[in-house]
């Protein structure tokens, strides 16, 4: 074991009694970023200037209470012997599905309050959303989670990481698998491809779609080379059978929707 390797330091700031980490410095930064680009898009969609910073407002404080709750539901057997634990979400333990999950549920209600369609909303959103996602994967990297298997460290070095990265994947005497980084690189990617997407002019709902299939289908594959997966039962991970549902669904929604002339609007109309 290398002693002369520390990890980086997970607080960002104290202030006083209170502790500020990274992890929810880079989290608010991707939300942030994803805010300010959804509001711009909205304003050019011809959405009031106010719309996606009311939309946060709800939209946030459930995505994090549900991304929670679904991580602690299937961590179950430990927090329930560690019930303190469980508001402590700056130790990571944030499930973004569970967090899409009451994401899409609170854009729904507040499509509807405010009489917007929701999958104009959504197609808005689906580039900031990703966007979060991969700035947010570098809140893993700062709590050295969401890692996979062993490796060696001439093995990361091949990948032309910098030596900051390859440190910080050096955990209890080993190296890992950075798959946080694997997962914000196919993020990005997806990122610049919505962006292509707008371009091509979809039906309306079916950028959102798009995210669903892309975010599902890396998600799928990274997923089965980490170590620290929630698992529904035996070797089946939960992350793998969600994604695998999402892009069934929307694959289906996408060719419903046509079908049944429900996506006659296109993007930029």
């Amino acid at each position: 074991m290398d002693s002369t390797i520390q990890p980086l330091d997970r607080v960002f700031l104290h202030l006083g009694p209170i502790t500020i980490y990274w992890y929810g410095v880079i989290i608010g930064t991707g939300v942030l970023i994803g805010l300010w680009l959804a509001t711009r898009e909205g304003a050019r969609r011809g959405l009031p200037k106010e719309t996606f910073v009311d939309l946060v407002l709800f939209a946030v404080p459930i995505a994090i209470l549900c991304a929670r709750v679904y991580y602690v539901i299937f961590e179950w057997d430990y927090y329930s012997k560690h019930l303190s634990e469980i508001p402590q979400i700056w130790e990571g333990g944030l499930a973004i599905h569970g967090g899409l999950i009451g994401a899409v549920a609170t854009g729904a209600v507040f499509a509807k309050t405010r009489g917007l369609s929701f999958w104009k909303l959504a197609d808005i959103a689906a580039p900031s959303i990703i966007l979060g996602q991969a700035i947010g994967r570098w809140g893993n990297f700062m709590n050295q989670e969401a890692h996979g298997g062993p490796v060696t460290r001439e093995f990361l070095e091949s990948l032309h990481l910098p030596d900051f990265i390859i440190n910080q994947m050096y955990i209890n005497g080993q190296y890992y698998h950075p798959t946080f980084l694997y997962e914000s690189l196919w993020n990005l990617a997806g990122f610049l491809l919505l962006l292509w997407l707008r371009r091509v002019n979809l039906r309306r709902g079916e950028l959102f779609l798009s995210y669903l299939i892309w975010y599902s289908i890396g998600r799928f594959f990274i997923e089965g080379m980490r170590t620290d997966s929630l698992m529904l039962a035996g070797h089946l991970r939960i992350a793998q059978v969600v994604s695998v549902a999402l892009i069934i669904l929307s694959v289906c929604l996408w060719v419903f929707r046509r079908v049944k002339g429900l996506a006659k609007e296109r993007y930029n109309d």
